[in-house]
Order: structure tokens, then C-alpha cells, then sequence
């Protein structure tokens, strides 16, 4: 079986919907950093296989290869457009480095992209001459299934699990102080003059948290300060063979995976995909050095954590979406950037993990491990 390896990660800014990336359209968001990202492979003897992109609200029309087109990589570069909700990113870079290993594929380009500020308005079709009604997300669930919002699965998964206010304002704040300590400039491709995080605020202390209001049931715990901002961003990787590789700084896939779980706490899906995967590989929760797990509540963070025994310093050491936000096609990937962005720096940490919770109870996860 051949190794693939993940040698190039970038991704835009992530921007507020309706601000920076206001009138950008999901290809060209994408567009700009599939350009950037083949540029930084183009030692590589290998054309591009494929471009394989998440996403989730998009105006169809096979975006991934749209957005190939936009980058300038050649009509002969085709293009797959995949969709797992929240886990559609990185699910497009499993599907990449599964290809590779299979030795389908040499050189894939892989990730995500979102634009809520451009995705299109949709209506169901009018019954018995009624009005159209307005389409605002896609079923998680069938009928005969809870299928609640991801928003009141958070407040339901902190109550049922016990996690308060309290302890998810403080994850919170951290992740505003830890991102905004950052500076992110190395991974970001400038879109739209936009090269800097929106969300990011310094002053989003404890004591500020504590003043605002549930947001989606009134004796819930999520506020809009513990929880995700709605989001435009793209994110994208080259992944290669491990011998075409040599020499590179680069990220070894050990393993991937995907589990379902309770359609009605689907803030969970995350910990039986990273039981499978832990159980593939080998890999002990206390071997992992870092991880990035979607920071769509605080309340699925924590849940994730206490019920897998994560050390909750290692998670999203340098801020999540909770601080950054949440394009959410997009989130999965970007978790592989700032994995990759960490890992590959001098004496870096040697083996990283990330996983998504996705609606409907589902979860992905993928390891990866700093190549020596």
C-alpha cells in the first residue's frame, strides 16, 4: 500500500457572513487557494490527479471543478464536489489519501469550501396552491427520527451531560485569547483584500461572555460567545505518495474514520469515529500531541473531551471556531491546515488528530503524524 502524505496546506481568511467575503462566491473563495496550494507543489513530478472539495450550501454545479477552472489548473484537471455536512472537508482529504494509498492517484488536491453570504435561496415546491415555503437547511434525519437544529442539540447535549455555562464561557474565552495571540498570516492566501480572521476579538473575556442571552432555547447555555459565528472561508490540501514526497516537510496519514450515532445529540458523532480510528492505528488518547476538533459549541467540545478522557490543553491550543468561525464545508479542513501549520514547524508535535462533529449523528476523524 502506498503512504500519502499531505505536503501543502492553505486557506483563506475566515470572514463574518455579509462582511469581507460578502459578494465572493464559493469558487472564488476556492479558486485562489487551489492556485496557491498547486504553486507550492509544482516540484513534484506529477500533474493533478484530481480536485476533491467539501461543501454543504453551494449553488451545485460540481463546484470542485468550477473552482479548478477559476484556479487555472487546466481543463484536464477534473474536479468532485462531496458533501458530509460540517465533516465535508475533511472528508474530501479522507477520500484524497484513501485514492493514494489505493495507488489510484498520485497527487490530489483536496479540502472545502463555504460562502453562507452567497449560498442561494431555495423553496420547497407549493402544495395544494399554498406559497412556496422557504428551504433553510437539509433534513440531518428522516421522519420518525429527532431531528433537532445543531444549535438546541448543544444546549441538549449540555444539560444531558452536565456541562454549565460557567465552564463553557471559560473554554470560550479561551479560544478568543489563544487565537487572538496568534498570528495565522503564514497559512492564509489574501481573497478579496481580506488576510485576517473577522471573528477574532481580544476583549471576549469571561466576565463579557457571562452577559449574553441563549441564543437558541431561553433556559438553554449556548450563547452566540460560546458557540460558532456563521462563515465564508475555503481551505485546501496537496496530498502525494510519501516517495514522491522526499525531501518535503510533510504530515503521514496513519488512518481515517467515519461512525454514526444519536441523530438527537449529533454534538457525540465525533467520539465513536475516534474510537475506530484510536482502535486502527494502535494510537492511545494520551499519544496524541495536539488536537483540532471543530469548535461548532463549546458544549461538543467538552462533551467530546470528557467522554474520551481528552487533555483539553491539547485541544485547539491556538483557538477554534468558537474565536475564528465556522464555513462550514470548509471547517474540516481548515482543522488539517492549523494541524499542518503546528506540526511542520521546527520540533514540532509529532502526531495530531482531527475530527468533526456532524448533524445527524455522524463523525469523522483522521490522524496524522509529523513526517521525520
Amino acid at each position: 500500500m502506498t503512504v500519502p502524505v499531505i505536503v501543502a496546506a492553505k486557506r483563506t481568511a475566515i470572514g463574518i457572513a455579509g462582511h469581507g467575503f460578502a459578494e465572493v462566491t464559493a469558487p472564488n473563495l476556492a479558486g485562489p487557494v487551489l492556485k496557491a496550494v498547486a504553486e507550492q507543489v509544482s516540484s513534484i513530478d506529477s500533474p493533478i490527479d484530481d480536485v476533491i472539495l467539501g461543501n454543504c450550501l453551494g449553488p451545485g454545479g460540481d463546484l470542485a471543478r468550477v473552482s479548478s477552472l477559476l484556479a487555472g489548473l487546466g481543463v484536464g484537471v477534473p474536479g468532485v464536489t462531496v458533501d458530509r455536512q460540517c465533516g465535508s472537508g475533511l472528508d474530501a482529504v479522507v477520500q484524497a489519501a484513501s485514492r493514494i494509498r489505493a495507488g489510484d492517484e498520485t497527487l490530489i488536491l483536496a479540502g472545502g469550501v463555504e460562502s453562507a453570504s452567497t449560498s442561494p435561496w431555495r423553496f420547497w415546491p407549493p402544495v395544494d396552491g399554498a406559497d412556496p415555503v422557504r428551504y433553510t437547511r437539509a433534513p440531518f434525519a428522516p421522519h420518525g427520527f429527532e431531528d433537532p437544529d445543531m444549535g438546541v442539540a448543544a444546549d441538549d447535549l449540555a444539560r444531558i451531560r452536565g456541562i454549565g455555562r460557567e465552564r463553557q464561557d471559560a473554554y470560550a474565552a479561551r479560544s478568543f485569547a489563544r487565537a487572538a495571540a496568534c498570528d495565522f498570516s503564514a497559512e492564509i492566501v489574501t481573497v478579496n483584500d481580506v488576510g485576517r480572521d473577522e471573528r477574532i476579538r481580544p476583549n471576549m473575556t469571561v466576565q463579557r461572555l457571562r452577559r449574553l442571552r441563549p441564543t437558541f432555547t431561553p433556559d438553554g447555555t449556548v450563547t452566540a460567545g460560546n458557540s460558532c459565528g456563521i462563515s465564508d472561508g475555503a481551505a485546501v490540501l496537496a496530498l502525494t505518495t510519501a516517495e514522491r514526497a522526499a525531501g518535503m516537510s510533510a504530515l503521514r496519514v496513519l488512518g481515517s474514520a467515519v461512525a454514526g450515532s444519536d441523530p438527537a445529540l449529533p454534538g457525540l458523532g465525533p467520539v465513536p469515529a475516534i474510537e475506530k480510528l484510536l482502535a486502527r492505528t494502535g494510537v492511545r488518547p494520551a499519544d496524541i500531541d495536539t488536537i483540532e476538533i471543530t469548535e461548532a459549541f463549546a458544549s461538543v467540545v467538552l462533551a467530546v473531551s470528557d467522554e474520551l478522557g481528552l487533555d483539553e490543553e491539547r485541544i485547539c491550543p491556538e483557538g477554534g471556531a468558537i474565536a475564528m468561525g465556522h464555513p462550514w464545508g470548509a471547517s474540516g479542513a481548515i482543522l488539517l491546515v492549523r494541524l499542518a501549520s503546528r506540526m511542520l514547524q521546527p520540533n514540532g508535535p509529532a502526531l495530531g488528530l482531527a475530527a468533526c462533529a456532524i448533524g445527524g449523528g455522524q463523525g469523522i476523524a483522521m490522524l496524522v503524524e509529523r513526517v521525520a
